[in-house]
């Protein structure tokens, strides 16, 4: 039996897994709000109790740079450490993995069913692979391909400096600058980057907020209501704000895919793109992944699919534990 987590800033799903003829199959899973916790320990024991089955194995994806087993989770007020987790469990390893990197993983899970095609590609596309994923924060990994199987890797490509491309961009970059002394890609790209590009748009006079929205993003996340209105038409700055938004998610993507050389394809992940597929699907989004001058023709070889099975780093965080055994 393998006990799997999804370990994010707002969420975190546990799960069990069993192994038949290679393939995982998922037994028992549960969600737990992270921030209603005070560890992973916590919340891991709690499942585990519940259910009393004998584990073997037991990987987490989770979101922040692991080192030595350890990690400091940004988004949350937590230290995770593999030893103290195989303690807890009493078994002889417990593997902590980047969230990205369970994603990457997972996508070896994934069928056809479980994509939508945003850049078809080249038909014959092989190569390295890159994974970009927009939630609570901006996650990136990749995998490296040997010629028959994909080894993925982590990185911390979302806490990179945020590159604009045109004026209105060099002004949102300097709002970054004053706001938090530092303008990454994080502060964009990511549910709270949508909220950061609104205030942008508001506080410097490219758009008015009507007082029905205020009142709606202060009873909601104002996030998911920027995203409502703009899909739904309400209101025009929030349009504006939602397009600037997929605009630098196709930048940034593009961006990616040219640092790893993911001729294999770029998949899009995390919980905001399913939610806006619609939009990512207008020219906006591919026109600026391929926007790299002297390198747009490798770009529009590059397949682009979005991710729309949630539980991806769920198996992923599986898989990398079956790996380990090799029982895969």
């Amino acid at each position: 039996m393998i006990l799997a987590g999804d370990v994010g800033g707002t969420s975190t799903r546990l799960a069990f897994f069993t192994v038949d003829k290679a393939r995982l199959n998922l037994e028992v899973e549960k969600d737990y709000a992270s921030r209603g916790h005070k560890s992973l320990d916590e919340i891991v024991i709690e499942f585990v109790s519940h259910h009393r089955l004998g584990i073997e194995l037991a990987c987490f994806g989770i979101a922040g740079p692991v080192q030595h087993g350890r990690v400091e989770t940004p988004n949350l007020p937590w230290v995770v450490d593999e030893e103290t987790l195989a303690r807890e469990l009493r078994i002889q390893s417990a593997w902590l993995i980047n969230d990205l990197v369970a994603n990457t993983h997972g996508i070896m899970t994934l069928e056809d069913k479980d994509f939508t095609v945003l850049n078809a590609g080249a038909s014959n596309a092989t190569g390295n692979v890159a994974v970009i994923s927009a939630g609570t924060g901006l996650g990136e990994a990749g995998a490296y391909w040997d010629g028959q199987r994909h080894h993925p890797f982590a990185c911390e490509g979302g806490h990179t400096d945020f590159a604009p491309r045109n004026e209105l961009e060099i002004e949102l970059a300097r709002y970054l600058l004053m706001k938090f002394g530092h303008g990454s890609w994080e502060r964009v790209v990511s549910g709270p980057g949508l909220l950061n590009i609104f205030d942008f748009l508001r506080n410097t006079g490219h758009g008015e907020a009507p007082e029905w929205l205020i009142a709606e993003m202060e009873e909601k996340d104002p996030s998911a209501v920027i995203s409502q209105a703009a899909l739904q038409g309400r209101s025009e700055i929030c349009v504006r704000a939602l397009d600037l938004f997929i605009s630098c998610f196709g930048a940034e993507a593009g961006n990616l895919a040219l640092k790893f050389l993911a001729t294999g394809g770029v998949y899009i992940g995390g919980g905001i793109a399913p939610k806006i597929i619609q939009k990512l699907k207008e020219p906006a989004f591919k026109e600026a992944f391929t926007q790299k001058g002297r390198f747009k023709h490798l770009l529009e070889a590059i397949p682009v699919r979005v991710i729309l099975n949630d539980k991806t780093a769920l198996f992923g965080a599986a898989r990398h534990a079956g790996l380990q055994a090799s029982l895969f």
